[in-house]
């Protein structure tokens, strides 16, 4: 399906990868990995024709088509979602418009259809609908011009033209950034079953590990293959370096060996062919390179909060609309010192709402907000870059905010959430929004509060720098809510689940996997492809 042969690429005068292989298969299942800058979405180019390589050759199948979701959407325009699932043409567009609004009985009605049915609308249309449903749209979403929605929302219908089209091999980056849990879930059991090959770039760990069967890592300006899903790949990568580092060793030893030799038999003649001839040996020898060590998990003690009393935080009575659209009626909840929940439901249930109303940033219609007499709420989303200083520095602004915190200590935070060593002099206000809301992320963990309320904390995380957030919550010993689509960083966190449909909370006394097994959520009814 795919081929790449001795494939080599520089960027400002860096080297991506040198002389690298790769080969997808018809069918299969892939994920490329490696850090951030190492090059994946420059071979996705390269791949699409979009960028030239250095050297190199890129094949893909003469018969195949290859389809991609880039990670923005472009304008719109006047489509309608329904349109844009379906991919049509303006021939197919016009004759869906007439069958819109035109009288049924009429001609001009009678040709649309049959115009309709020529451009194969009767088989896209059903097809286009059942993923929009399952990537979370209503019925009524449907006819809706595109361009009401946000760019999330437009994001998911393209990928469904992406779907309905099936293309033999779909090339996702991020995919499941602009998924609730609900339409992620969904999507995960799709492409189980999808029947065209994969390449995936994602930072969702979960979602890897449900859906690839092989893992390409860019690493050391190799494209390295292993077999299995992510985590195969991550316990496979530790054996390859093992190995590597062993037969490094074994070969310095030799050398040593050889080299002790020559140096003792230097000048006796007796010895001189041997001795020129293990010359020779190490002149030819190839020299292995010492491997790097895999990244190692974070680990750093983060200062704790001040305990708070038993009773954090409760909703009494709360009713809350924007509207006719009624989230909730009567809300009662509270939150004890030491919780950890995980909020899940579908899109527009109310999630977000509910954690605006814990943190005070939305009031209710009507009812109370209790707050514990020594809790210290903070409230974590996307949009927390309001609060940083744009004076500041990257690490002024990480260590005015830790209380005392060592610069080295602050610098291996920072490093740890994809702040690079020249990264942390620069001045907050020429950051990117994603780089402003990991500072954000960092100047929470270095002084906590005692109630932490946060919406998709993993957004704009690499995987290292997820599995170093879910370290340092870990570590943490106060009260924790998160709305959360990344199943990995759930199921590493929550020990609660509040599910939130239809303006109910129903609380689970458990974790994801206790929740999923109690509620039935997710069952063969959900996944009716």
């Amino acid at each position: 399906m795919l081929t790449i042969k001795k494939l080599t690429k520089s960027m400002g005068g860096r080297i991506l990868f040198e002389e690298a292989d790769m080969t997808i298969n018809w069918g299969e299942r892939v994920a490329l990995v490696g850090a951030n800058g190492a090059g994946k979405s420059t071979l996705f180019k390269i791949i699409l024709k979009e960028e030239e390589q250095d050297t190199g050759t890129v094949d893909i199948d003469e018969y195949g088509m290859v389809g991609y979701l880039a990670q923005e959407a472009g304008d719109p325009g006047e489509a309608v979602i329904l349109e844009i699932a379906m991919g049509i043409s303006e021939d197919l567009r016009n004759a869906m418009a007439t069958l819109r609004e035109a009288d049924p009985t009429s001609e001009e009605y009678g040709a649309a259809q049959d115009r309709y049915e020529e451009l194969n609308g009767f088989q896209l249309e059903p097809k286009a609908k059942k993923i929009l449903a399952g990537l979370g749209y209503s019925q009524e979403d449907f006819k809706r011009p595109a361009s009401m929605f946000s760019g999330g929302w437009i994001m998911r219908a393209h990928l469904a033209r992406l779907l309905v089209e099936e293309p033999d091999l779909l090339m996702l980056d991020e995919p499941t950034n602009h998924l609730d849990l609900n339409s992620l879930m969904w999507f995960q059991k799709y492409l189980q079953q999808y029947p065209g090959a994969l390449l995936i770039i994602s930072h969702d760990r979960a979602f890897m590990d449900g859906v690839v069967e092989k893992v390409y890592e860019i690493d050391e300006q190799k494209i390295n293959p292993y077999q299995g899903n992510y985590s195969a790949y991550l316990v496979k990568k530790e054996e390859r370096y093992e190995q590597q580092f062993k037969a490094f060793l074994n070969q310095k030893k030799e050398i040593a060996k050889i080299q002790e030799f020559i140096d003792r038999f230097r000048s006796v003649g007796s010895k001189a062919s041997q001795v020129q001839s293990r010359v020779k040996m190490l002149e030819k020898m190839d020299r292995l390179p010492k491997p790097r060590k895999p990244r190692k998990k974070f680990h750093f003690h983060f200062p704790q909060p001040p305990r708070s009393t038993q009773r954090v935080i409760s909703l009494e009575n709360v009713d809350k609309a924007y509207g006719d659209n009624v989230l909730y009626k009567n809300l009662d909840v509270f939150i004890e010192r030491g919780d950890r929940i995980v909020l899940v439901g579908p899109n527009g249930a109310g999630k977000s709402t509910l954690m605006k109303m814990l943190a005070g940033l939305e009031k209710g219609d009507a009812g109370r907000r209790q707050v514990g007499t020594t809790t210290k709420i903070g409230y974590f989303s996307q949009h927390r870059a309001a609060t940083l200083n744009e004076n500041n520095s990257v690490l002024e602004e990480v260590v005015d905010a830790g209380g005392g915190m060592r610069e080295n200590e602050a610098r291996s935070i920072l490093g740890s959430f994809l702040f690079k060593k020249e990264d942390v002099a620069k001045r907050v206000g020429v950051l990117s929004g994603g780089e402003k809301s990991r500072l954000s992320l960092v100047k929470f963990l270095v002084d906590p509060p005692n109630l932490l309320l946060m919406d998709e904390p993993t957004t704009h995380l690499d995987l290292t720098a997820i599995e170093a957030l879910v370290s340092a919550l870990k570590q943490y010993e106060g009260t924790l809510v998160f709305i959360s689509h990344d199943v990995h960083f759930i199921k590493s966190l929550a020990e609660h689940t509040w599910h939130i449909e239809g303006g109910e909370v129903k609380k689970y006394s458990g974790g994801y996997d206790y929740y999923l097994q109690k509620s039935g959520a997710f069952g063969d009814d959900f996944f009716e492809f």
